[in-house]
């Protein structure tokens, strides 16, 4: 059978890796592979990292969408990948890559995974997830400060300079080509469970779920 192949978008700090890590939770899933569309951003070795430091990567031009996508492709047809690591310190590639196996379910998460068409063809349920901005921005603050050698300024300075306006011009836009919209990220609980169940039910059909969007 042809792997089912889920897409997670939201606003940076909105809960996706939260819901995809909860949703493979909910279905008990022992065949499932998670990939996340921050490792596809472009390789910048060749700039100075303060140069690199100036790059808008809340844009779409960032990320390398085209292995992307040859990668889901590869994984669909069952054939393994070696999946980019990307270094957010260093802002570009790390040398080493990923091992990723195919498996029956991908989940696939990133704040631009619906801006392009290629892309969204490739996923069979695409899911929204909606949180306030305020809520957004505090996960982003504490989750770069910690994980990712950021300062506070910097913090603050990026989220005024790319991240506030690319998610008016991109990311809330892409909002339209969801099944699903599920709002308060990974909090929501029920939410994840009618997706999960549903996923279970199309999965058993052996059929795609498809259908307007809606609010979980």
């Amino acid at each position: 059978m042809k792997p089912f192949v889920i897409g997670i978008a939201g606003g940076t700090g909105s809960g996706k890796s939260t819901v995809a890590r909860r949703l493979y939770e909910s279905l008990h899933l022992d065949s499932a592979v998670f990939l996340d569309h921050d490792s596809y951003y472009r390789d910048l070795d060749q700039l100075p990292l303060e140069e690199r430091k100036k790059v808008n990567f809340d844009h779409p031009d960032s990320l390398d969408n085209e292995l992307l996508v040859q990668q889901l492709q590869a994984l669909i047809e069952r054939r393994p990948i070696d999946k980019p690591v990307y270094d957010f310190a260093a802002h570009t590639r790390a040398r080493e890559t990923a091992r990723v196996e195919p498996r029956d379910v991908i989940l696939v998460e990133g704040i631009l995974l619906f801006v392009q068409e290629s892309l969204r063809e490739l996923f069979d349920l695409k899911i929204f997830v909606d949180t306030d901005a305020d809520v957004r921005f505090i996960r982003r603050l504490a989750r770069d400060l910690e994980l990712r050698g950021r300062t506070i300024d910097s913090v603050i300075d990026q989220y005024l300079t790319t991240v506030r306006p690319m998610h008016f011009e991109f990311v809330e836009p892409s909002k339209r080509w969801a099944d699903i919209i599920l709002p308060r990220g990974g909090q929501n609980l029920a939410g994840i469970d009618v997706i999960a169940a549903r996923i279970r039910e199309r999965l058993g059909a052996g059929v795609s779920p498809g259908g307007a969007a809606r609010e979980a």
